[in-house]
């Protein structure tokens, strides 16, 4: 019954999206130009370095090395070894779904265990530096020190995840836990033949390395592509079909429980599918103040969005690492982090604004910032560089073909 209950739940899915397509074809070429252009111009140039960069390391066992040196650390707090501060380090730098990623390959290396994986793809994939002061800050609330209020509680709340998630799984691992925790010291030394032993065991030459640390990343950017794509269309078709509207009046009902006006319920409900657009949709409504809005912000953020969710299933989906564990923890980060916001606003933001500005509002006009400089340079450049590593991908897949 159950899988009947899943077959015409996707065939219905499916269907009403091929129905909506042929009836509004307008609007969904512009919600698929809109997707395309934001993969093109800024997602792939700016997770593509890290993703290669991440699997160079992996390969060259630099992440055994600092996962030695960090396994003190990461053991009381997180309960995860220490490669792990590789994967939570890289994730906050560049943003979802590199953790994922990481925690991917790190599992398919032997070095984490599922329950180990499990905890920490809970808390590495966190919105990047550049997303929330650049995107949301300056160019949706044109206020940049609000990234300082969106940032403390969007990596403090993840943090706490981590914290949370450390006991997940703790009765099936004890026996292993103890025995792991008794041999590990830190040591340079053994962190270093650690890193050569991995080096030595990885038989590929430094160019296969290079090679496959390319077509792996670009492999996945297209995949992250594709969802981006997908959930931007499918989002514009609820709200066409009136569906958002609908389903919002149930999130007006915890909005106004939390005290935040209901106005917010279908910018929020968009959110919850794809962070971009409902992010910019919450930042012009008129009708909640300037707290009441980041803190529906703060919870989609720590969300990530079924968009984000979506990409990281798909990328978690080569191991057996399991997705429940995951999405547990974007919630809990979501109430962290909207929980942390009001708490954070009054010292980070209000008494910084009338200390530096004297309680005048920033409005269109403010001076540029270097992160609005930096997306701009993304979006001249960024399309240069993603044809540029897609071109690079055919030529090595030509010519791994040609050789076999």
């Amino acid at each position: 019954m159950k899988q009947q209950i899943k077959t015409i739940a996707f065939s219905g899915i499916t269907a009403f999206v091929a129905i909506s397509l042929i009836k509004f074809p307008d609007q969904s070429l512009e919600a698929s130009i809109r997707g395309l252009n934001m993969w093109w111009e800024v997602v792939f140039p700016s997770l593509l370095p890290f993703f290669i960069t991440a699997e160079l390391l992996i390969g060259f066992g630099f992440v055994k090395f600092i996962g030695v040196l960090c396994e003190p650390i990461m053991r009381p707090l997180f309960n995860v070894p220490g490669v792990g501060s590789f994967a939570w380090a890289m994730g906050m730098a560049s943003g979802y779904p590199t953790g994922a990623k990481i925690a991917t390959r790190l599992r398919e290396e032997k070095q984490l265990t599922r329950i180990q994986a499990e905890r920490l793809v809970s808390f590495t994939n966190a919105s990047s530096p550049l997303f929330i002061f650049g995107a949301v800050s300056v160019g949706f609330f044109y206020d940049v020190k609000l990234g300082v209020v969106l940032g403390a509680s969007h990596y403090i709340g993840n943090a706490l995840v981590g914290v949370c998630m450390r006991f997940y799984g703790r009765k099936k691992e004890q026996q292993d836990h103890a025995a792991e925790t008794d041999k590990q010291k830190v040591s340079i030394i053994r962190a270093f033949k650690e890193m050569h032993r991995t080096r030595i065991n990885d038989p590929r030459p430094f160019g296969k390395i290079l090679g496959d640390a390319v077509l792996n990343s670009i492999q996945t950017l297209v995949m992250v592509g594709g969802f981006i794509i997908l959930f931007s269309v499918f989002t514009k078709l609820l709200y066409i079909a009136g569906i958002s509207q609908a389903i919002a009046v149930v999130f007006q009902y915890l909005l106004k429980f939390a005290a935040i006006p209901a106005e917010l319920a279908v910018p929020m409900f968009t959110g919850l599918f794809e962070i971009t657009l409902g992010t910019n949709l919450i930042s012009q409504n008129d009708a909640a103040n300037l707290l009441e809005k980041i803190i529906v912000v703060s919870f989609i953020l720590g969300f990530n969005g079924l968009s984000v969710q979506a990409q990281v299933a798909s990328i978690i989906a080569t191991s057996d690492i399991r997705f429940a564990p995951y999405f547990f923890a974007r919630i809990l980060h979501g109430l962290f982090a909207a929980v942390l916001t009001a708490v954070f606003y009054t010292p980070l933001y209000l008494n910084r604004t009338s200390f530096d500005f004297k309680g005048v509002p920033v409005s269109n006009d403010a001076p540029e910032e270097p992160w609005m400089d930096l997306l701009y340079m993304l979006s001249e450049m960024g399309p240069l560089i993603t044809f540029s590593f897609l071109f690079i991908a055919v030529l090595i897949l030509l010519k791994r073909q040609y050789k076999n």
